[in-house]
This record gives C-alpha cells, sequence and structure tokens, in this order.
C-alpha cells in the first residue's frame, strides 16, 4: 500500500513537472514570437520608413473630413484673400491648425508646408527635408456654397519628390491614396488611367481659377476655346484641383489643365496620378515643377504634350519666390 502511495505521488510530481515546464515552454514560446513581431515591424519600417507617416495621413485625414462635414451644418464665415472668388473660412483655419498641431507632435523633424500658413504669411520653403503639403479644404468655394465636391489634400515630399499622397473626398467618402511604386486606389480598389492618346477622343478637366482680372480671364477662355475646336469631347471641373486630378487617375476624365494653382493643390494628387499610370508634366511640355503653380495630368504623355502645345502661358509668381 505505501508503495503504491509513493508511486501515486512520484507520478503527480512529475506531471507537476511536466506541466510547469509545458507552461514555462509556452510562455517563452509567447515572448519569442511578440520579439520576433517587433523585430520584423522593426525591419519593415528600416525598408519603407514612409509608411507610417502615411497610415497617420490617411487616420488625420479621416478626422479633418470629419470636422468639415459637421461645419457643413451650420452657418459659417467667409472672408476674402487675394480676390473676391478666393475665399476662406474658419474651418480651413481651424482644420490645418489641428492638422499642423498633430503631424509637429508625432513628426517633430519634419517640415510643413500649408494653405492657410502661408496666407498668415510664411514662405513655402521646400527642403530635401520630409516635408508636409497640406491643402485643409481644397475647393473652399464649393465649401461656402455646399457644393458637394470638398477634398483633404496631404502631400509627403522628400528630397523634393513626391513620396505619398492623400485626397479625401469627405462628402463623396472617397478615400484617394498613392504610394511611389505601390500604386493607387480609392477605398482601397485600385486606380487606372484611361491611357487615352487622341485628343480627340478625349474628355478634359479644368478650372476657371480664382483671378477675376480681365487680361487673365481672356487667356484661360482662349486656351478652353482652342482646345474645344481641335475638336475634343467636352472640358469639365468639379472645383478642386485634388479631386480633377484624382478623376484623372480613376479613368473618368483624360486629363486635367491649370495654372495658378498652388503646391498645397497638387502634392497629394500629382503621385495618385502617376501611380495609376499617368503622367504629369508642366505646361509647357516640360518636366513637371511642383512649385511652379501649373500642371498638366494626363492618361498618357501624347495626350500631355498635345495640350501642351495649345496653352497660352500666363506669368505667375513661383510658390518658392519671396
Amino acid at each position: 500500500m505505501q508503495i503504491v502511495l509513493m508511486r501515486k505521488k512520484k507520478q503527480e510530481l512529475f506531471g507537476e513537472i511536466v506541466v510547469d515546464a509545458y507552461r514555462e515552454f509556452t510562455n517563452q514560446l509567447i515572448y519569442l514570437k511578440k520579439m520576433y513581431r517587433r523585430w520584423k515591424q522593426g525591419q519593415e519600417k528600416m525598408a519603407d520608413p514612409w509608411q507610417e507617416c502615411m497610415d497617420y495621413a490617411i487616420t488625420l485625414a479621416r478626422k479633418a473630413g470629419e470636422v468639415i462635414r459637421e461645419a457643413l451644418k451650420n452657418e459659417m464665415a467667409v472672408m476674402m484673400k487675394s480676390s473676391p472668388a478666393d475665399l476662406v473660412t474658419a474651418t480651413d483655419q481651424k482644420v490645418e491648425k489641428m492638422m499642423l498641431s498633430a503631424i509637429r507632435e508625432k513628426f517633430p523633424s519634419h517640415s510643413f508646408i500649408g494653405e492657410e500658413s502661408v496666407a498668415a504669411g510664411e514662405y513655402s520653403v521646400l527642403t530635401d527635408n520630409p516635408t508636409w503639403i497640406i491643402d485643409p479644404i481644397d475647393g473652399t468655394t464649393n465649401f461656402v456654397h455646399r457644393f458637394p465636391f470638398v477634398a483633404v489634400s496631404i502631400g509627403f515630399v522628400v528630397g523634393k519628390k513626391m513620396e505619398f499622397g492623400v485626397v479625401y473626398s469627405c462628402i463623396e467618402d472617397k478615400m484617394y491614396t498613392g504610394r511611389k511604386g505601390k500604386g493607387a486606389f480609392c477605398n482601397d480598389q485600385r486606380l487606372q488611367v484611361s491611357g487615352q492618346e487622341d485628343i480627340t477622343k478625349s474628355i478634359l478637366v479644368t478650372e476657371l481659377g480664382s483671378s477675376r482680372e480681365p487680361e487673365i480671364v481672356k487667356i484661360i477662355l482662349s486656351n478652353m476655346e482652342r482646345l474645344l475646336c481641335i475638336p475634343i469631347h467636352g472640358i469639365r471641373g468639379v472645383g478642386t484641383a485634388a479631386i480633377n486630378m484624382c478623376l484623372v487617375a480613376s479613368g473618368g476624365a483624360d486629363a486635367y489643365y491649370e495654372m495658378g494653382i498652388h503646391c498645397w493643390d497638387m502634392a497629394g494628387a500629382g503621385v495618385i496620378v502617376t501611380e495609376a499610370g499617368g503622367v504629369l508634366l508642366d505646361i509647357t511640355g516640360g518636366p513637371f515643377d511642383l512649385m511652379s503653380r501649373r500642371i498638366i495630368a494626363a492618361s498618357s504623355r501624347p495626350l500631355a504634350e498635345r495640350i501642351a502645345k495649345e496653352i497660352q502661358l500666363i506669368p505667375l509668381q513661383r510658390d518658392d519666390e519671396e
């Protein structure tokens, strides 16, 4: 009997040792898996240091969109900037301030160019430093009139080259994104330009702009007339450069051109167009310059070059000129 009890105790003791060993092994395995995940995340960040920034930009754009949609329910105070058609509201300023504060807290070493900051007297200086280029409300006149095309535009530039872009058409709830080398998407659906090369079969998008100087208006209308009479299928515009460019990226329009806009109008959507297979050119047909205040964004190079042949230039001060 005593021998049986001793055997039973030994078995119980052995069982406890096995259970303890298994529990320790399991804990060690969980710990090693956790450490591996951390190491892998670190490797991924080293391989792609800007993905965290892009994820944060998408989060910021959604938050900004919520503020904008809420503001549309209320009366708004409207102020004038450079012309009677160049408007700003307290919501523009509130959204930019919110985004700037969040970016500076999370990425204190990064630079920032924002439409309302420049309007308040800051300069648009583009360096090689990682730079966030933001338009808190692209389509402010639309916003004021509750015309349903309003976008939050975020461009991220490193070494003076566009790294990623986020354009949130907040009333439509369409999130456009583009990441250099990784494609362009709208609400996670891949975008592809139309690829149209024949201008006579194309539909273009542009805007009349905010200048009301008679000579400038004449040039804008004359350019439209020349293009229409080639002939082309038509010219459209929704009142925001960023969404116009995203329409090119999605294949809904074949090309977009405009003069007089700014880097914050183009930085977000520019990389979305190129990652969807499109091209960016200067209005002259030369290389695109983000600070030049002019652009052709097209579904193909032949189409962009054909548009450039028809355009009369408007003299403009660059964004990086004091």
